[in-house]
């Protein structure tokens, strides 16, 4: 049996349109607090959401659906998604969700689980949940003496703030530094502000004023062209983008010049392993990481072990080999003495804290290395894969062989979105160019055929 719900992070979809219903929703919850129910103790789980209009119905489904099976809820309202995961161990609660599409618009939502150690579900759990829908859950459901209860926390944002001041080193502050932080009108509008100005920074701020539907709408991560052009308008320092839930990060030096997850690894890397603090001797990263930091990595004396795309198998490599850097270009950046899922806004931290450090400006320390030449290109399709086709199969046998021995290619299905991504790099722009049009011409034609 595969998983047919859970993607790379989790479920997710339109809003509305199966699975993302408020039926199937619940139907998830029921099946979860089922599994995870093991014991006579009171059981409790913990439920964040971003700032989607939608959250409020997926909250009530899944709320539903835990009470149902005798499961309390502790509600705790909008939060970024590593608050949920810092939440659910320091409540000691048997499992956590968020409710968010992290960087995909309003219209789109979904549900990330965490376990009780605060870590995101295997595969194999993810599995066994999908399995335990397919069953008659009504014998299971708890008696109408034993329903579960809900209720708010309404210090949430005030636990979250203070776990996130204290990464930052004792007795170092942000005075004089100047600020742009965009929080794309997502989880983090509040507690990503607050912690900068108690941290002594003057900020600016964008993206603060969620209505429900303008997450990530020209804001955050995926669009932070605002972000540096405030970062030239207001002479700042460095800026700050966050995505919709805040488990990822992008940076500006002070020239306007965006920073991506690579280089933040890079050296965050850096500095721990000059401070004898980086642990494992490697950085953990995607398949879709430049090989620019493979290559800096190495000259640092330290290696790049490579995942499948998706933060939680990177976080998977780095409890197996002890290594205590890890994310994703996309800005993922997973730092696990802190904590056990990527958080855009304490990975910002850290490299702020590099920056006082320093006493040099971001553009002298944020760039690591001369990144390979890369180009990615999105397909988007519907029905059948294209990715089946001998067509396609045919030509991505003949685009590596050009490609052998100076470059790499990675043609793969997106876990979040019905999208195929197509993505070489080498020294060779040119060659690399070429070699991306060609694939995602003929990707497209067999879409258009299908």
């Amino acid at each position: 049996m595969t998983r047919t719900l859970f993607g790379t992070d989790g479920i997710r979809g339109k809003t509305n349109v199966h699975p993302m219903t408020s039926m199937t929703t619940m139907l998830v919850g029921q099946a979860a607090a089922l599994h995870f129910k093991r014991g006579s103790h009171r059981h409790r789980v913990v439920i964040g959401k971003d700032t989607r209009l939608s959250g409020y119905m997926l909250e009530n489904a899944l709320t539903s659906g835990f009470l149902s099976c005798g499961m309390d809820v502790i509600l705790v309202g909008p939060v970024p998604t590593p608050g949920v995961a810092m939440l659910t161990t320091s409540l000691r609660a048997d499992f956590g969700v968020m409710i968010s599409a992290s960087h995909n618009p309003y219209e789109d939502n979904g549900i990330k689980f965490f376990g009780p150690d605060g870590y995101k579900l295997s595969d194999a759990i993810e599995l066994e949940i999908e399995a335990r829908m397919e069953t008659d859950m009504a014998p299971e459901l708890a008696k109408s003496a034993d329903l579960g209860r809900a209720r708010r926390l309404d210090d949430a944002i005030g636990r979250y703030t203070e776990f996130v001041k204290r990464t930052f080193p004792k007795g170092m502050t942000l005075d004089g530094l100047k600020i742009v932080i965009d929080c794309a009108n997502g989880a983090a509008y509040k507690v990503a502000p607050e912690v900068l100005w108690e941290l002594g920074a003057e900020i600016i701020t964008i993206g603060v004023e969620p209505n429900g539907k303008n997450i990530n709408d020209g804001c955050g991560s995926t669009a932070t062209e605002a972000m540096q052009q405030a970062v030239l308008k207001h002479k700042a320092d460095i800026g700050i983008a966050l995505d919709g839930d805040a488990d990822r990060v992008l940076i500006s030096d002070e020239k306007g010049q965006l920073v991506d997850g690579d280089q933040l690894m890079g050296m965050i890397a850096a500095d721990r392993h000059r401070q004898g603090l980086l642990t494992g001797g490697a950085v953990v990263a995607t398949v879709m990481s430049n090989m620019g930091l493979e290559k800096f990595l190495k000259g640092e004396g330290l290696g790049l072990t490579r995942t499948q795309v998706g933060d939680r198998y990177v976080v998977d490599e780095m409890r197996k080999s002890g290594c205590n850097v890890g994310g994703e270009q996309s800005g993922h950046i997973v730092l696990s003495e802190y904590s056990t899922t990527g958080d855009g806004l304490v990975a910002a931290l850290q490299v702020l804290a590099v920056l006082v450090q320093s006493d040099k400006p971001a553009s002298a320390i944020c760039r690591q290395f001369d990144p390979f030449p890369q180009l990615l290109q999105n397909i988007r399709f519907s029905g059948v894969s294209p990715m089946d086709s001998d067509e396609v199969k045919k030509a991505t046998v003949a685009a590596e062989q050009r490609l052998q021995g100076s470059g790499r290619l990675l043609i793969r299905k997106s876990g979040t979105e019905p999208l195929i991504r197509v993505m070489a790099e080498a020294e060779d722009e040119a060659l690399v160019k070429d070699v991306v049009g060609e694939l995602a011409d003929l990707i497209e034609q067999v879409v258009q055929k299908s």
